[in-house]
C-alpha cells in the first residue's frame, strides 16, 4: 500500500474501530439489561409514528393528541433507550412527538383543546386543558431532568399546569381529568392518576423545583388530596402514587407506602407477575372476562413503583426477570389486554394496553434511583 493510501485508508479504519466499540458497548449493556432494547425501540418508536398520523388522532393547525396509553408513556420512556442503544440525540419519532408538544405548548391560547364542548360536550375543554397541561409538564421536566437545567419552557409549562389545579370540590388540590368511562386512564377514577403524573412533574424538574417556594402553598394542597383520596382509589391508581412518591417528599405517608406496598406484594402470581385486572374492580362493558394471567403492564407498573418507593424485597427482581422472560421476539412489545371490552386484535384500539405495557415495562427494567 502506498503512503497515500495508507494516509485515506486510516480514518476509514479509525471511524471503523470507533463504530465497533460503540457497538461493543451498546450490546454489552443490552446484555446488563437482559432484555432486547433496540427491539423495544423499535416497536415503540413505529406505535409513536402510527399514532401522529392516525385519523383519530388529528387536532387544530395540523397536531396531534396526546394519549395516556402511547404517546405519554412514549415520551416518557424512549429516552431511557438512548444510553444501552448508543444514540446520541432523540430519535425522529422522539422529537416529532416533542415538537408537536411544543408546538400546542407555545400556542396554547390559541390551539383548540383536545376535545372542545362545542363538538363533544360539556366539561370537555377543562378536562382537555387539565390532561394536556399535565402531560406537557411531565415530559417536560423528565426532559429537563436528563439535561440538568430547567428551560423556560418548562417553567411555563408547570405554571399552566398549576394554573388549572382545582380549588374546591372532591378533587381539590389535583386536576379534572378527561372522562370517557375507559379504564384505566380516562374514566372517573383517572383524577388521582392525573395528580400522580403532576407530582412527578414536579419532583423530576431540576434546580430544586419542588421545594421552590412559591409553589410550596400549590403543593401542599396536592399532597392533601393524596392524603383524602389515596385509601379510596384502586391499587392500579395507588401504585402510580407510589411512583410518584419517589420523586416528592412526604407525597403519601408512610402508612400509605405501606399499605399498597403490601396489597401489590401480596397480588404478586406464581411465575413472578401480575395481572393489571387484579390492580382493581374492572368489568368490561361487553360482559367478557378480563384477563387474569401476568401481563406486561401491571408487573412493570408495580416493579417501577416499589422501586421508586426504595422497596428492597425479592419480588421485584423475580417481577424484572418475568418481564425479561416475556418481551415478544418478534415484535419487541410486551401485552397487556383491554380493560373495557374484548378487542379485535387487528384493530388500533386493541394495541393501547401493550403500548402502555411496553413503555412501562422499559421505565421498570432502565430504572435507576440515581
Amino acid at each position: 500500500m502506498t503512503t497515500l493510501n495508507r494516509t485515506v485508508a486510516l480514518p476509514g479504519l479509525l471511524l471503523a474501530a470507533t463504530l465497533a466499540i460503540a457497538a461493543h458497548r451498546s450490546a454489552s449493556q443490552g446484555t446488563r439489561l437482559g432484555f432486547d432494547a433496540k427491539a423495544a425501540a423499535g416497536y415503540l418508536d413505529a406505535r409513536a409514528e402510527a399514532w401522529s398520523i392516525w385519523p383519530n388522532a388529528q387536532r387544530d393547525r395540523g397536531t396531534f393528541c396526546i394519549s395516556c396509553h402511547t404517546t405519554l408513556p412514549y415520551a416518557l420512556a424512549r429516552p431511557a433507550l438512548r444510553e444501552p442503544l448508543g444514540e446520541r440525540q432523540p430519535s425522529t419519532a422522539e422529537s416529532k412527538i416533542l415538537g408537536n408538544l411544543l408546538t400546542r405548548a407555545h400556542n396554547w391560547r390559541e390551539v383548540e383543546p383536545f376535545y372542545p364542548d362545542q363538538t363533544r360536550g360539556v366539561p370537555k375543554t377543562s378536562e382537555s386543558r387539565a390532561i394536556e397541561a399535565v402531560m406537557n409538564a411531565v415530559v417536560l421536566s423528565r426532559r429537563d431532568a436528563r439535561a440538568g437545567h430547567l428551560s423556560d419552557d418548562t417553567r411555563t409549562a408547570l405554571d399552566v399546569m398549576w394554573s388549572l389545579q382545582m380549588k374546591t370540590g372532591p378533587n381539590n388540590g389535583a386536576w379534572t381529568w378527561l372522562n370517557f368511562n375507559y379504564e384505566p386512564w380516562e374514566s372517573p377514577n383517572s383524577p388521582y392518576f392525573g395528580a400522580s403524573l403532576a407530582a412527578l412533574a414536579v419532583g423530576s424538574a431540576p434546580d430544586g423545583y419542588a421545594v421552590s417556594p412559591e409553589i410550596q402553598d400549590r403543593l401542599k394542597a396536592l399532597r392533601g388530596y393524596f392524603d383524602r383520596q389515596h385509601a379510596s382509589v384502586s391499587l392500579l391508581n395507588q401504585l402510580m402514587g407510589l411512583w410518584a412518591s419517589g420523586a416528592v417528599r412526604d407525597l403519601l405517608t408512610a402508612a400509605q407506602q405501606k399499605a399498597t406496598i403490601d396489597a401489590a406484594l401480596a397480588l404478586r402470581h406464581a411465575d413472578g407477575g401480575w395481572s393489571t385486572s387484579s390492580l382493581g374492580t374492572y368489568q368490561r362493558v361487553d360482559k367478557t372476562p378480563n384477563d387474569t394471567d401476568s401481563d406486561g403492564f401491571a408487573t412493570a407498573l408495580v416493579c417501577l413503583a416499589l422501586q421508586a418507593a426504595g422497596v428492597d424485597d425479592p419480588r421485584i427482581a423475580s417481577g424484572l426477570d418475568w418481564l425479561r422472560r416475556h418481551q415478544d421476539p418478534a415484535t419487541g412489545r410486551w401485552t397487556a389486554s383491554s380493560l373495557n371490552k374484548q378487542r379485535d386484535p387487528e384493530s388500533e384500539p386493541a394495541k393501547f394496553m401493550s403500548d402502555a405495557a411496553t413503555a412501562y415495562a422499559v421505565l421498570a427494567l432502565t430504572y435507576d434511583k440515581k
